[in-house]
């Protein structure tokens, strides 16, 4: 490639010479254009094309090919990266409504559970207020009760006190041997 690329050169650098030789001799004469003239710079031209064909021909179709296929095979990846990015956006994305579901069957389920959570809270709560009203009530029962047994005990002492007194007072002595008789008289038929 090298070699042929300096051929070039050097062809080229010697039909130019030859062109301006040619040229410079010419001006001598008239500087009316000529046929010959026309055609003399139609040959060189003809001869640079076919020469540069010649030589640059088989380099020139050799790199642009490679440049097409380069292109075409950058094209084509482009293409694959680009499907490959739409089909990752579009999973990305898939993943992303599946996230957005999970949240909010998430949401839904922490809703229900404090929801059921606070029903349960609630009801406890009725349940442990019903025992504590009971349970007052049980306390109360027994608080009155022993107080209305130490009220009748009080009251029991306090009328056996004062019925003593007053017995005492009204008995005479004679009324005294007459209880204490009849009072074993029901004990010996009682024990015997």
């Amino acid at each position: 490639m090298k070699r042929t690329f300096l051929t070039v050169i050097m062809l080229l650098f010697v039909l130019v010479l030859t062109v301006t030789a040619v040229y410079a001799a010419e001006g001598s004469a008239e500087h009316t254009p000529s046929v010959l003239g026309w055609v003399w710079k139609l040959l060189n031209f003809t001869i640079l094309v076919v020469v540069l064909v010649w030589f640059l021909g088989k380099p020139v179709k050799s790199y642009l090919k490679q440049r097409t296929e380069l292109i075409e095979k950058s094209i084509k990846e482009a293409s694959d990266a680009k499907a490959a990015a739409e089909k990752a956006l579009k999973e990305v994305e898939d993943k992303l409504k599946l996230k957005d579901q999970e949240i909010e069957r998430i949401m839904d389920a922490a809703k229900k559970s404090g929801e059921s959570d606070r029903d349960a809270l609630l009801e406890e709560g009725k349940r442990m207020s019903e025992r504590i009203k009971a349970q007052a009530r049980v306390n109360i029962e027994q608080e009155l009760k022993q107080a209305k047994d130490s009220l009748k005990a009080d009251a029991a002492r306090l009328a056996i006190e004062i019925a003593g007194k007053k017995i005492k007072e009204k008995l005479t002595h004679e009324d005294q041997i007459k209880i204490l008789e009849e009072s074993l008289k029901k004990i010996e038929e009682h024990n015997g």
